[in-house]
């Protein structure tokens, strides 16, 4: 009686996390929390229909999260939330076109621009310090420039 008392109650914990991780993504929205959600109301419902033991629970539960973050990201993929400024997130993109300023000469390729208030490694056309050169593309941290 003690065993299938404490089951019971097993499933309770997985729904009251699964509740509480729902709670936490509405709160501080990062769309990943709501798949562990997901993954640990699914436990819970599992733990209440069948007579399984903790450890085979926390088994299922690991296996769901793969699982569910792994559907939720390729649900994203597939289902790209359509934005007014789709490059918010991408500073490198956001400086495409826009001129700066060559602080380090730009010699064999390689030098450095001032882009608002920080400096940036850039390449492109030989170019003297001063010289105002329009940001064409970027690899990483380096910003490809070309003359005005």
């Amino acid at each position: 009686m003690n065993d299938w008392l404490s089951m019971l109650q097993d499933h309770w914990a997985w729904l009251v996390f699964a509740a509480l991780l729902a709670i936490a993504e509405v709160l501080i929205p990062g769309v990943f929390l709501i798949w562990i959600a997901i993954a640990a109301a699914i436990t819970g419902l599992a733990a209440l229909a069948l007579p399984i033991g903790i450890p085979l629970q926390l088994l299922i539960f690991a296996a769901l999260c793969v699982v569910s973050v792994w559907a939720g990201r390729r649900w994203y993929v597939d289902n790209p939330v359509p934005s007014t400024d789709p490059n918010l997130n991408d500073r490198t993109a956001r400086l495409i076109g826009e001129l700066v300023t060559v602080v380090e000469p730009i010699r064999g390729g390689e030098g450095r621009v001032k882009v608002g208030d920080s400096v940036w490694t850039a390449r492109g056309p030989d170019s003297e310090a001063g010289a105002r050169v329009r940001v064409t593309g970027a690899e990483g941290a380096v910003l490809w420039v070309e003359g005005v």
